[in-house]
This record gives structure tokens, C-alpha cells and sequence, in this order.
């Protein structure tokens, strides 16, 4: 391999780095993008679960109350039942226990009417949360349906990016030898899409490693390509400064 042609392909390597470097970015963001979506669904279920049990809630209390008004119903009638009797009694004991058996039946039955008009008062004021929550809820699943399209947005856009950026870099990779390639490949991914550097200063780009002044100097013969010894990424010198 010339000195040039190393030269040239380091350069390939640089602009393939530039588009790796917004793959890696947008394949990590996208990456994070279900989870993202997993969490707008989470919180609006979440929501929609607390109006399901306020719905269930105020069936339970109307159900109650049926259930009391079937049960005042049945003190009713058997109140009226004892009071029927009453003319059919034949002592006056069994005039005065009849009495006090209405009177205890009149007083569960006055009881149950309290139970009532309590349940009544309950299911009125659940009817107002409930009406309220079903405003809010509208508006939370408006936020909802809009925050997703934002997301599936961003997932269209990146794809359509990424497309773009793929296209792009196949139109360099054949610039540069497989060799060479494959050895950039596989830095760059082992090193979190970063696998060519500048050395700034007498600095590694990638770990910030003391680059010595002689290996500074190998780099610049460009006879062989020059790794960091802590990180292993390729380095080179950016010539135009």
C-alpha cells in the first residue's frame, strides 16, 4: 500500500465516520423510541383504568341503593301485612306485641330509608367525578393520539434518514479496501460508533490517551494505519488546521 493510498482511503474513512457517527445517533434514538411509546400507553391505560373503576364504582353504589329500595320495599309490605292483622287479634297482649312489631318494622324501614338517600347522595356526587374525569380523559387521549404521532413521526423521519445515510455510504465504501474496512468496521463497533479520531494536541480524539510525539510522527508517514494503544480506534491528523 502507497503512502498515498493510505493516505486517500484515511480520508474515505473520515467522511465514512461523519455519516457512521449520525447512523449510530439515529439508530440509538430509534432504538429508544417503543419504549418511549410504551410509556405514553402505560400512563393513558393508567388513566383510562382510574375512570374504569370510577364508572364500576358508581354501578356499585346504584346497585345498592336497588338493593335497598328492594329491601324498603319488602319492610314496606310486611308492615303492611302486620298492620292487617292487627283487627284479627283477639287479646289486647297480642294487640300491644303486634303494635310494637309494626313500630320495630317502621323504625328497620326508617333505617334503610336513611341507607337510601346516603347512596343517593354518593351516587350524585360520584356522577360529578365521573363527569369530570370523562372530560379530562378526552382531553388526555387527545394529548396522547398527538405525542404518538410525534414519536411515529420521528420514526418515519429517521428511517428516511437512515436510508438517506446508507445510500451515502455505500458510494464510499468502495473507496477503501476491504482490509481496511473490515478493521474500521469492527472498531466501530465495538467502540460505541466511533472508530476513527484526530489527535488533538498530543491527545487521542476518542479516549483523550497521550499520543507520544513518535507515533504522532508514524501516523504522518501514512505507511501503516495507526491504532490508539487504550481504545484501538484509528488515528490521524487533521492536516488543515
Amino acid at each position: 500500500m502507497s503512502p498515498l493510498d493510505l493516505k486517500t482511503q484515511l480520508g474515505s474513512l473520515i467522511k465514512l465516520q461523519t455519516i457512521d457517527s449520525e447512523i449510530y445517533a439515529l439508530r440509538l434514538e430509534k432504538e429508544s423510541k417503543p419504549q418511549e411509546i410504551k410509556v405514553l400507553e402505560q400512563s393513558f391505560e393508567s388513566k383510562k383504568a382510574h375512570m374504569a373503576e370510577l364508572e364500576k364504582k358508581s354501578l356499585d353504589l346504584q346497585k345498592q341503593r336497588k338493593d335497598k329500595e328492594g329491601e324498603l320495599a319488602q319492610k314496606e309490605e310486611a308492615t303492611k301485612k302486620l298492620q292487617g292483622q292487627l283487627f284479627s287479634l283477639k287479646t289486647n297482649k297480642e294487640y300491644q306485641t303486634m303494635l310494637q312489631q309494626i313500630q320495630d318494622s317502621k323504625a328497620d324501614g326508617s333505617v334503610i330509608e336513611d341507607k337510601i338517600l346516603g347512596l343517593f347522595a354518593l351516587v350524585d356526587e360520584i356522577k360529578v367525578e365521573v363527569d369530570k374525569e370523562k372530560l379530562k380523559l378526552s382531553e388526555e387521549e387527545k394529548a396522547f393520539v398527538t405525542q404518538k404521532k410525534k414519536v411515529d413521526d420521528r420514526i418515519k423521519e429517521m428511517d428516511d434518514r437512515l436510508s438517506q445515510l446508507e445510500s451515502a455510504r455505500k458510494q464510499i465504501i468502495p473507496e477503501v479496501e476491504a482490509k481496511v474496512l473490515s478493521q474500521y468496521d469492527r472498531i466501530l463497533n465495538s467502540r460505541d460508533g466511533l472508530a476513527i479520531v484526530t489527535v488533538k494536541g498530543n491527545s487521542c480524539g476518542g479516549c483523550n490517551m497521550f499520543v507520544p510525539p513518535q507515533v504522532i510522527n508514524l501516523i504522518k508517514m501514512y505507511e501503516h494505519m495507526i491504532t490508539c494503544e487504550m481504545c484501538n480506534r484509528i488515528l490521524y491528523i487533521d492536516e488543515s488546521r
